[in-house]
């Protein structure tokens, strides 16, 4: 039983990343790439928060990113006749790239999410930073310039960003 969510962050934050591209090279890349990965890993841990959670989805697939392809244009620019190609996108998880849309464009949000996985079983014995999802510098708010972007984010951040609130409580709703 797969319990460990990484084809599902790693293709999450590949869509993110594809569909918000950075604007710069390759360390500019780089750096919006980790931003990504930092806000779908704290989504997908407040989404699957237990192994069975994470088991699940293993099992049954996250539901790919067809629909978020077509609400942002984001259509796949890989050869359509190499079904290999789009293969990663069946990993995408719709609700987690909402969730994490939300992250990036909201530090309170953020920082409320980040709280809430500190205590999970993902965590548990393992300490784990966030840097770059809750406190970018100047570099990393150029290079992912668009996958912060408030306005450009908001399509996606708002597909699911009431159960984000409610997962989070009760307070998050005067947050957002």
């Amino acid at each position: 039983m797969l319990t460990d969510l990484s084809p599902l962050i790693a293709a999450t934050a590949q869509w993110l990343t594809r569909a918000y591209p950075s604007g710069g090279g390759a360390l500019a890349s780089v750096l919006c790439e980790v931003q990504a990965r930092q806000a779908v890993t704290v989504a997908a841990w407040l989404r699957y928060p237990t192994p069975m959670d994470a088991a699940l989805v293993g099992m049954a697939g996250p539901g790919g990113s067809a629909r978020l392809d077509w609400m942002t244009g984001a259509e796949p620019a890989d050869d359509p006749d190499d079904e290999d190609a789009h293969a990663w996108r069946t990993w995408v998880d719709e609700v987690v790239a909402s969730w994490a849309a939300a992250l990036l464009s909201d530090p309170d949000l953020a920082a409320a999410a980040v709280a809430a996985i500190a205590t999970g079983s993902h965590t548990t014995g393992t300490p784990v930073e966030f840097r770059r999802l809750l406190a970018p510098d100047d570099a990393d708010r150029r290079a992912a310039a668009l996958l912060r972007h408030p306005d450009l984010l908001a399509p996606v951040a708002a597909l699911h960003q009431a159960q984000l609130l409610n997962r989070l409580g009760p307070d998050q709703a005067l947050i957002a």
